[in-house]
């Protein structure tokens, strides 16, 4: 695995240049290379900077970034580096793609596989309902060879998700909330969700708008709500 400080140290002008950007889902390299980046040739560099760690995607001069996630401070970029680079290398996988699929999983997993991201944070906070169980797991060969002997193939359908297990996992709430975060998208919600109900184990606290923290705390469940923390503006 490629030096995870190079590789933040590499993306440090994509960041700035992805920061900059206005928020929509896609952008087209022609239309924005110049304008904020001086040029398609230098625009197309920055973004190529921040493939590595997941954080954009290019195909034919249209490009995808993950806003919320290159929007956070830089403490918290180096925090995310073991999370981006193992969500980089996910493999799905299916047979029936329904439950089914999940339960399977999760009655054959060693003990040494840890469950993350939306799974794990529904059973956490039971905020948003999970799509798809994503498993660190020691050896991602050995538990492909698993999966396929038993009728599974691989592809984007799949929802069962398989990530190798880099970095700490000393404090799982935390590295779930920094899994969460570094996934983007619906996930955003599920850290924030993380960050109100379990305060006290995060030690490294993301970014997020108020609007969307107080949004999150008005849709939890009542049960939760009593362990939340008033909101400071």
């Amino acid at each position: 695995m490629e030096n995870s400080v190079n590789l933040l140290e590499n993306a440090a002008s994509g960041l700035l240049f992805a920061q900059e950007l206005p928020p929509r889902p896609a952008y087209s390299l022609k239309y924005l290379g110049e304008e904020f980046a001086g040029s398609k040739k230098t625009a197309y560099r920055r973004i190529k900077s921040l493939i590595p760690l997941g954080l954009a995607t290019y195909h034919q001069g249209n490009f995808s970034i993950k806003k919320e996630v290159v929007a956070q401070p830089l403490n918290i970029l180096k925090k995310l580096m073991p999370s981006l680079i193992a969500l980089k290398s996910k493999r799905r996988f299916g047979r029936s793609y329904n439950n089914a699929d999940i339960n399977f999983v999760i009655n054959s997993m060693p003990e040494s596989a840890v469950v993350t991201l939306d799974y794990k944070a529904w059973e956490l906070t039971k905020f948003q309902f999970p799509n798809d169980l994503y498993v660190y797991v020691n050896d991602v060969e050995k538990a492909v060879s698993f999966l396929k002997e038993n009728n599974f193939s691989e592809g984007n359908r799949g929802h069962v998700v398989l990530i190798p297990k880099i970095g700490s996992f000393e404090n799982e709430i935390e590295r779930i909330y920094l899994d969460c975060i570094a996934n983007g998208g619906r996930s955003i919600l599920d850290a924030i969700a993380l960050q109100l109900l379990y305060d006290d184990q995060i030690s490294v606290k993301g970014r997020f708008s108020i609007e969307t923290i107080t949004k999150v705390q008005e849709d939890l469940p009542p049960e939760k709500l009593n362990k939340i923390a008033p909101i400071n503006s």
